[in-house]
């Protein structure tokens, strides 16, 4: 069973339908038992960091997450699901983030010509192979809406890259930790791919 943590951040049904188009059977929640034996775990959120932290401590899930983290649980932070994983965000200065990953979260900087937030298809880099990436065409396009980006201390647990005025770090794959800041599951045949990976890891 893969659960779909609830925690108001939005994008669940979305979420939801692409993991049953797959024939997988997601639950959302935010049930600690139920997320706890849960096979697969899935944070999904759009809106503002401080403000899903926020919610996620209210609801008493920061510490749920960490635990499912440290069972080896597979996990997928889509979108803002991704930057909560860091420690800290420039759109919510003072707020520490889960702090599972080392890394921080920027702002995109303003650029002639470039629209921010970024709303739209772009191409990924591979830097190397990746078990979430599987199968997966470089330069294969993925559907981005973010005014914020990943930059990520450690090289090598980056799983894509792209770029928009600035080199993204688009995804990360960490053991058992995984997570896109594109949207999979807005990304046509290229996300359902990507999530139907996540969804049949070993």
């Amino acid at each position: 069973m893969i659960a779909v943590i609830d925690y108001d951040a939005g994008n669940l049904k979305s979420v939801e339908k692409a993991f049953r188009f797959l024939g997988e059977t997601p639950l959302i929640t935010r049930d600690e038992k139920e997320i706890l034996r849960a096979d697969r775990v899935v944070l999904p959120g759009v809106g503002s960091f401080g403000d899903a932290m926020g919610r996620l401590r209210q609801y008493g899930l920061a510490e749920v997450i960490r635990e499912v983290v440290e069972r080896q649980t597979p996990f997928l932070g889509i979108c803002l699901g991704l930057q909560l994983l860091f420690s800290e965000s420039e759109e919510s200065p003072g707020v520490p983030g889960l702090g599972i990953l080392p890394g921080r979260i920027l702002r995109i900087p303003d650029a002639p010509g470039l629209k921010i937030p970024h709303i739209g298809w772009n191409s990924l880099e591979f830097p190397r192979d990746t078990r979430l990436f599987k199968g997966i065409d470089e330069g294969a396009y993925v559907y981005f809406v973010h005014s914020y980006y990943l930059k990520a201390e450690e090289a090598d647990m980056v799983a894509a890259r792209t770029q928009y005025g600035v080199e993204i770090h688009a995804a990360v794959e960490h053991e058992n930790v995984f997570a896109c800041q594109f949207h999979p599951e807005k990304s046509s045949s290229v996300g359902l791919e990507i999530l139907k990976n996540f969804a049949e890891l070993s």
